[in-house]
């Protein structure tokens, strides 16, 4: 079946809370995972469900995804990505993809044809060295970065 809210978090459903959003002028971001499981491993992810949630995010005006890399069953993410972001330049919305694989695949060179923005890198975290090794880092990926696609974090 579609994706359905918590009631109890967004009793007026995900449309509602996208049209309040948006009359602050503001965009709506969602997340969700190009694995079976979100990282929670509690709430489902994509994996082949890519056309139906792509059209549940457009029914509810949703801006942005962020597509996290868990529960993937081995599968490489260059083979994972793109039918999500098929289904959401089919879905009739311009959504903004995220994808969040870790930089396991080098997605500075090849992601730019599938998404918006990529990780480069694993999880920062809240100590100087994590921050300046992730900014090392992504030293050498800055020349892929630009209009229509961008290194993150």
């Amino acid at each position: 079946g579609n994706m359905v809210p918590n009631a109890a978090t967004f009793p007026s459903g995900m449309k509602a809370l996208a049209d309040y959003v948006h009359s602050k002028g503001l965009k709506l971001g969602i997340y969700s995972d190009a694995g079976t499981l979100t990282c929670s491993k509690r709430m489902p992810g994509s994996l082949g469900h890519e056309q139906q949630d792509a059209k549940t995010f457009a029914s509810w005006e949703i801006d942005y995804l962020k597509y996290d890399n868990c529960e993937n069953n081995g599968i490489s993410v260059k083979e994972r990505y793109p039918p999500m972001s098929e289904a959401l330049l089919k879905s009739g919305r311009q959504i903004f993809l995220s994808m969040c694989e870790w930089g396991w695949e080098d997605p500075a060179t090849w992601a730019k044809s599938v998404g918006n923005s990529w990780r480069t890198t694993g999880d920062i975290e809240d100590n100087w060295n994590s921050m300046t090794s992730i900014a090392d880092s992504n030293d050498r990926w800055a020349s892929y970065a630009g209009p229509g696609g961008w290194n993150g974090n």
